[in-house]
C-alpha cells in the first residue's frame, strides 16, 4: 500500500476510533456518575452500550495494523483506559453493596421463616401427642 493509502486509511480509522471513544466515554461518565450519586440507571442497557462500543473499538484498532498512531490518539486512549478503570472500581463497590444488602435481606427472611416454622411445628406437635 502506498504512503497516501496508509494515510487515508489511517485518517478514516482514527476518525472512527475517536467517535467510538467519545461514545464510550459518554456511557462511562453517565454510568459512573449515576452510581456515585445513586441516581437511577439501567445497568443492563449501559453494559450493552459499553460492550458494543468496546467491540467496535477493537475492530477499528485492528485496521490500524501498520499505521503509526499519533500522540493525540494515544493520549485519548490512555484517558479512556483511566475512565474504564474508574468505572470498574465504582461498579465493584456498587456490586459489593448490592451483595451486602441482599445478604441482609436473605438473612432476615430466613430468620422470619425459621421462627415461623418452629412455632407452627410446636403447635402441631402438641396436637399430636404433645412432644
Amino acid at each position: 500500500m502506498t504512503a497516501q493509502g496508509h494515510s487515508e486509511r489511517g485518517s478514516a480509522t482514527r476518525s472512527a476510533i475517536e467517535r467510538t471513544v467519545l461514545r464510550i466515554e459518554m456511557v462511562l461518565d453517565r454510568e459512573t456518575e449515576a452510581l456515585q450519586t445513586r441516581a437511577p440507571i439501567d445497568l443492563k442497557e449501559s453494559n450493552n452500550c459499553k460492550s458494543q462500543a468496546l467491540f467496535e473499538l477493537g475492530m477499528a484498532t485492528k485496521t490500524l495494523d501498520g499505521v503509526p498512531l499519533d500522540p493525540d490518539l494515544i493520549h485519548r486512549l490512555k484517558l479512556l483506559r483511566s475512565k474504564l478503570e474508574t468505572n470498574q472500581i465504582v461498579l465493584r463497590r456498587h456490586l459489593a453493596a448490592v451483595r451486602e444488602v441482599a445478604s441482609v435481606v436473605a438473612e432476615t427472611i430466613q430468620d422470619r421463616e425459621w421462627d415461623g416454622t418452629y412455632s407452627q411445628h410446636a403447635g402441631a406437635a402438641k396436637g399430636y401427642g404433645g412432644f
